[in-house]
């Protein structure tokens, strides 16, 4: 049976102290709201609604940045999670199957956890996922009879009894389309918030003969980030979770602790990672790499066998073939390197493609930038850069070529040639002892005058 999805993420976040809507705070260099829609990814969703409030423009970007075929919806006046779920019923009208209702600001919720909400279904026509709490707090709380659930009371309408209960509500729930939003219309506000609640629809399934399940998950998974203190909890949580994950998957972490994931880190195993590298989004390694200290990933791809570091930067469009070398002190940023290119140190190579085999001396740079638009640099396969060269794009280096140390090369160089761009070496006998004398009897005058 098909499933949809949706996601509420409307809330302004108020605890964040932050003009940035909650959900698009980051957790492991992603949105807050694309960890919330990764795991329920996963179920193959006929169709993902997103209902957006605050900054909905912003919300609406960043949904549409994870998947383009996410439907947004705009809930204009925040009246509580039912009043939300109701924004989003003409987008689903034509829906079968059953509709799950996430968070955008919860991002821990695992596809186990919803696929047994889904199985779930079998026994009941509405399933709330709960988790046992150590410390109940302010949750919403879950009201049984023996395997059913009668009701969800939230925190300032329970009772001091039903305070006491440790079954807790995380919010997701689980219905099919039509019994959900045929309940969600029947919601109503008479509560000490005068919202309305989604919580609401259990007692309304039950008091309509329906029945009501639970499904029982761990507390981790149903953690919400509401302040910046919250969020950097989650941070280490996630981290903690990736670090071991790679692990399992055989990728070798010298120093765990120090190695910063994100979202969509891509790692084969027989990789290793050394101390204090920093993975942002996009970053791809195939098995057998390695990424030596202190390195910082983009937006690349980095192929087997290959070196990176120590103290690299790749950059979005870095392109690394197998048993290719880039040093310390090395930026790559749009650039394909072709198979055992050897980039070793203090270098930048932008907008460029490097052929195999080719060596790159140190210091050298590709100045792809004139000021207004980004020029290309093509250096051919087997050729030597000589160190302190600049690359003036666009400019062509062909085939085992070679430039000279510390050459401005602002024409192409054709294959096998030798290219020198720099000014003949002029040597002044005894002008250096001239030179400094000369300033610091200026420097002495100066200084006298002074005084």
């Amino acid at each position: 049976m098909s499933v949809s999805l949706i996601v509420l993420a409307a809330g302004k976040g108020t605890r964040m102290n932050s003009d940035l809507p909650k959900v698009l705070h980051l957790l492991g260099a992603a949105p807050l709201l694309h960890h919330a829609l990764q795991g329920a990814q996963a179920l193959d969703p006929e169709k993902i609604v997103v209902v957006a409030g605050h900054g909905a423009q912003a919300v609406e970007k960043a949904a549409r940045a994870f998947d383009d075929s996410i439907t947004v919806v705009l809930q204009t006046e925040q009246l509580g999670t039912g009043h939300a779920v109701a924004q989003a019923a003409s987008q689903l009208a034509n829906a079968t199957g059953d509709v799950i209702v996430l968070y955008g600001d919860t991002p821990f919720v695992r596809l186990e956890t919803l696929q047994a909400m889904l199985d779930a279904r079998a026994d009941h026509a509405v399933v709330v996922l709960g988790f046992e709490a150590a410390d109940p707090g302010r949750y919403g709380r879950l009201i049984t009879s023996g395997d059913s659930l009668d009701r969800i009371v939230e925190f300032k309408d329970a009772t001091d009894a039903e305070r006491a209960i440790t079954l807790c509500n995380s919010g997701v729930i689980c219905a099919e389309a039509g019994v959900l939003f045929d309940l969600v219309a029947q919601i109503g506000n008479q509560n000490a918030a005068a919202e309305y609640y989604l919580t609401d629809i259990i007692a309304l399934a039950r008091a309509a003969g329906l029945s009501a399940g639970v499904v029982i998950c761990d507390q981790s998974e149903t953690l919400g980030i509401n302040t910046r203190a919250e969020l950097s909890q989650a941070e280490a949580l996630f981290q903690t979770r990736m670090r071991a994950e790679a692990m399992d998957n055989g990728v070798t972490l010298t120093d765990p602790a120090t190695t910063y994931f994100a979202l969509d880190t891509v790692i084969g195993r027989d990789t290793t990672i050394a101390p204090n590298v920093v993975f942002g989004p996009r970053v791809t390694i195939e098995s057998g790499a390695e990424i030596r200290a202190f390195c910082h990933l983009e937006g690349c791809h980095i192929s087997r066998g290959a070196v990176v570091g120590p103290f690299a930067r790749l950059r979005p469009g870095a392109e690394l073939a197998e048993d290719v070398h880039v040093g310390n002190f090395v930026e790559i940023k749009n650039t394909v390197l072709d198979e055992g290119v050897k980039v070793g140190h203090l270098t930048y190579l932008g907008d460029a493609h490097v052929g195999e085999h080719t060596n790159i001396g140190a210091g050298t740079i590709t100045c792809n930038f004139d000021g207004v638009s980004k020029h290309h640099t093509e250096i051919g396969p087997r050729v030597f850069i000589g160190s302190n060269t600049m690359l003036v794009a666009p400019v062509t280096v062909g085939r085992d070529a070679m430039t000279g140390s510390g050459s401005v090369i602002t024409s192409d160089v054709p294959a096998e040639a030798l290219a020198l761009g720099r000014a003949k070496q002029v040597n002044k006998p005894g002008l250096a002892v001239k030179l400094f004398d000369m300033y610091k009897s200026a420097k002495a005058k100066c200084q006298k005058e002074v005084q």
